[in-house]
């Protein structure tokens, strides 16, 4: 098969879990024999050159439209009072990526287009309108990363500024409308988690809802027997440019962390994430180490004791829960941060929710009280099982070759937008 993948952004290098998502998929459909067009809108903030997939073979073509999409205070501003569009959707449309969709289309014989979240949705109304052009439209696929709209629900719900308040709940509530609209326009959606299929299905998006977890190059996040991890150590890792991340620390520091330092001074807490903003960056004391940006996650995550998911909105899954779980990792999280994993409480993964249960599970930790090495050892069995790149990337060529069926006489390729 020929897949084009269409992404909003380059998913080079794989650090955070958007790129890790859309790098393995890309990886393992070269690996399975198939041939993938990537398709990449070439962001300022992770830009990359020409051949920054060369590494995967001759069967993945990455071909790149630079875009620019910037924040910016007066397009934020406008947008707010004269769109309809949500501004983190809008920065990403684009008339030169749409033409260049077009022409790989026309030119090309091309089985299935994958599109990879919410922010490029908007092409497949697009490619909708063609459906009388002079080529035919490929089933399209829509890769739900998040249900977007709920994250920002979630954050205009507990934001207590009243003018950020109005801000976040403009945003959820125009997400909301453009995930209404433009996720209907999808022949299958594969949700990566069995909570975001159910809250798709919500939206009136068109069956086949699939759930295809995101899955990880295992090879990658091999333990390394020599690194033992520094006694009394917590750790997260995560995008801190992403307002769920930064939500999470804040709360970590100002709920759960000043109590616990204070009964326990010696334990140390590593933070580490890329774009972290400068009030997390410049903090100091407390036993608060900021790392900022690493270059290998998995050699990070192994020097230190228990992970942290301090997570309180958003969806979706979270890839670095399950490169913890692989590399042996004992991880603590909220509920919402475990939606999507195969968790069984107090077995491979500890889950607790406020900041009292949080202090009770620290305090157990610390006395020896959590079989940390055992919990560790099932998280690594789950994430064997379950979360191989391998078997995830099956789940899509199923789902691919079930879309490639010959559709009953008298069916169009691919219906026009409602």
């Amino acid at each position: 098969m020929h897949i084009l993948q269409l992404c909003p952004r380059v998913p080079f290098p794989p650090h955070d879990g958007g790129a890790i998502a859309m790098y393995d998929v890309a990886a393992g459909l070269v690996r399975a024999g198939h041939r993938v067009t990537l398709l990449a809108i070439n962001t300022p903030k992770h830009r990359q050159p020409a051949d920054a997939l060369a590494r995967l073979g001759p069967n993945l073509r990455l071909v790149l439209v630079d875009v620019d999409t910037n924040i910016s205070a007066s397009k934020a501003l406008k947008n707010f009072l004269f769109s309809r569009q949500p501004y983190n959707v809008e920065r990403f449309i684009s008339p030169a990526v749409g033409e260049r969709l077009l022409e790989i289309l026309r030119t090309e014989k091309v089985d299935i287009v994958q599109m990879e979240g919410t922010f490029v949705a908007w092409y497949a109304e697009l490619l909708g309108r063609q459906h009388r052009a002079d080529f035919r439209v490929p089933p399209l696929v829509l890769r739900a990363h998040n249900v977007e709209y709920t994250i920002w629900q979630m954050l205009a719900g507990r934001e207590t500024n009243p003018l950020k308040r109005v801000f976040l709940g403009t945003i959820a509530r125009r997400l909301e409308k453009f995930e209404r609209r433009y996720l209907r326009q999808f022949d299958a959606v594969a949700a990566i988690t069995e909570d975001d299929a159910q809250r798709l299905r919500a939206l009136h998006c068109p069956e086949p809802v699939v759930f295809i977890p995101a899955g990880v190059d295992l090879s990658r996040v091999r333990p390394d027997s020599s690194v033992q991890p520094k006694p009394r150590t917590l750790f997260m890792i995560g995008s801190l440019d992403w307002l769920p991340n930064q939500e999470g620390v804040e709360w970590l520091l100002r709920e759960v962390w000043p109590t616990f330092h204070a009964e326990f001074p010696d334990v140390e807490l590593h933070l580490a994430g890329r774009n972290a903003p400068a009030h997390l960056l410049n903090r100091k004391g407390e036993n608060v180490i900021m790392h900022g940006f690493v270059e290998s996650a998995p050699a990070f995550m192994q020097q230190y004791e228990l992970m942290l998911v301090p997570l309180l909105s958003g969806g979706g899954m979270r890839v670095k829960i399950v490169e913890g779980m692989a590399l042996g990792k004992a991880i603590l999280s909220t509920t919402l941060g475990a939606e999507g994993i195969v968790a069984h409480n107090d077995e491979n993964l500890l889950v607790r929710d406020g900041a009292a249960a949080w202090l009770d599970a620290l305090r157990a930790w610390y006395r020896g009280e959590i079989d940390v090495r055992g919990i560790g050892a099932a998280a690594a069995r789950t994430a064997t099982n379950v979360y191989d790149n391998g078997r995830v990337v099956q789940r899509f060529i199923d789902l691919y070759e079930r879309l490639l069926l010959p559709a009953p006489a008298g069916t169009p390729a691919h219906s026009p937008p409602a």
